[in-house]
């Protein structure tokens, strides 16, 4: 490892470290001041953020930056600003009777440092998200944004340092080196939102010094369309959660499952819909680029392999763009061994998998490792509630697609290969702090007849305790 990196590195932590060991418990004051200053950086600075992403991608639609990156993170802050005061109390909680008259307390600390390691394809909102639930929490905070980004993440780090003095929250750019060596960093909580195979090696650097991590991942989040569903408005919503920002979405809908039935009519459905959103994909400033070559080339290598194997490829556009925007597709009849059915496909690539029984889409996402997002169509509430308790998934959301994501008063975040832990709002609070358990023991207290020598007393009151507890 380049020492100078390393060395780099620990001075950043070592100094937030330090302002950490003499302010141990922030007052209110103090992190409704840190938020209000990160609240306010993004309102005044969300164009140029929004300007650089669009130069990171190749060109990435305004509005999906206003709304998916600046917004969200606006958002997490004034909701964390107006709930702080509640979150922080000392809170009373139950008591066995036969520890009364003491009491049981449930203090909420911050941890210390902690570090946040932000994925491309929402390089702002991933990395302030974390930083907003962190600093309500009163901990320091260290950044480390993506490589692939690399104008965002200048900014960010520029606007971070006029905004935040080192010791409270630091971004740390650079490359694949950078990210590994921030990895292996003995922090007091590390975030890490990416692939899943990255997020295997993030645990494995963090058990290393036994820092606790929150990793959000992905997987192949199905949508599954009942009988019951409504096709015009579930062909809306779904071409609408497949192409914003061009499928480059932890919890777009991945793969889609139909009534065999209902496969080619919603199919074509999906189709008009995505023609009407977008009228054209060469030079539309809506519709946003592939964030890098070599992803563009991926998602294409999962689109000849689907032809390969004999897939039909619907495309809603006859366009070929000259640029890295990706024309949409549904992919129909396509073989279980196909590479698109097996990877997470992270772009506008659609398959439609058909269903004869509910039975047998459930099986199918069963078969699979657990996803981050499920997504279900339809108006019949028993059926609705048969998919929820016989799947698994980090969130869900009924009829729409993403929407979950924005919830504040919800917990985000994955379960099995698609993560541990979750955050957004109090979740988020909770998170980056230590739940810390007090037994205040009063001065008249019965524990007394508890302690040795023991005798026949000792036995009566156990054996009582035996009988109310």
């Amino acid at each position: 490892m380049d020492i100078a990196l390393q060395e780099r590195l620990h001075l950043a932590l070592t100094t937030q470290r330090r302002a950490f060991e003499a302010e141990r418990m922030p007052t209110l004051e103090v992190r409704r001041d840190r938020l209000a200053r990160l609240l306010k950086m993004t309102r005044d600075h969300g164009e140029a953020l929004a300007a650089a992403m669009a130069q990171d991608f190749g060109h990435r639609a305004r509005q999906e930056s206003l709304l998916a990156d600046l917004f969200t993170v606006e958002s997490a802050a004034r909701h964390a600003i107006k709930h702080l005061r509640g979150w922080m109390k000392t809170r009373r909680v139950a008591t066995p009777l036969h520890f009364l008259p003491g009491h049981n307390v449930l203090m909420r600390q911050p941890l210390g440092v902690i570090g946040v390691v932000a994925p491309w394809n929402y390089p702002y909102y991933l990395a302030m998200a974390p930083a907003v639930a962190a600093l309500a929490a009163g901990n320091r905070v260290l950044i480390k944004p993506s490589e692939l980004t690399p104008a965002t993440s200048e900014l960010m780090a520029r606007l971070v340092a006029e905004h935040f003095k080192p010791e409270e929250m630091h971004v740390v750019t650079g490359d694949a080196d950078v990210g590994k060596a921030f990895t292996a960093l003995p922090f007091d909580h590390l975030f890490f939102t990416g692939s899943t195979a990255v997020g295997r090696h993030v645990a494995q650097a963090a058990a290393r010094n036994l820092t606790p991590v929150t990793l959000e991942l992905g997987g192949k989040s199905p949508a599954i369309v009942d009988r019951s569903a409504d096709l015009a408005l579930t062909a809306s919503r779904l071409a609408f959660g497949k192409c914003f920002n061009a499928g480059q979405t932890c919890v777009a809908p991945d793969y889609l499952l139909v009534p065999r039935e209902m496969a080619e009519p919603l199919a074509q459905r999906i189709l008009a819909e995505m023609r009407r959103m977008y009228p054209r994909i060469a030079g539309n400033a809506d519709y946003t680029s592939i964030a890098a070559p070599r992803h563009l080339a991926r998602l294409q290598g999962l689109l000849d392999d689907a032809q390969a194997r004999g897939a039909r490829v619907l495309r809603s556009h006859d366009e070929v763009p000259a640029d890295r925007r990706l024309v949409p597709a549904l992919l129909l009849d396509v073989p279980a061994d196909a590479a698109v059915m097996r990877e997470e496909i992270f772009g506008p690539l659609l398959p439609v998998v058909p269903y004869d029984r509910v039975d047998d889409a459930l099986a199918h996402i069963n078969a699979g490792e657990r996803p981050l997002a499920l997504y279900w169509f339809g108006s019949d509430s028993a059926a609705r509630d048969q998919v929820m308790q016989q799947t698994h998934a980090g969130g869900v959301t009924v009829n729409d697609c993403l929407w979950h994501l924005g919830q504040e008063e919800q917990p985000f975040g994955g379960v099995g290969a698609s993560g541990m832990g979750a955050y957004h709002g109090e979740w988020g609070f909770r998170t980056f702090s230590k739940e810390k358990p007090l037994f205040i023991q009063s001065r008249w207290a019965g524990t007394k007849l508890f302690q040795p020598p023991y005798g026949a007393t000792f036995e009566r009151l156990l054996g009582l305790l035996k009988k109310i507890v």
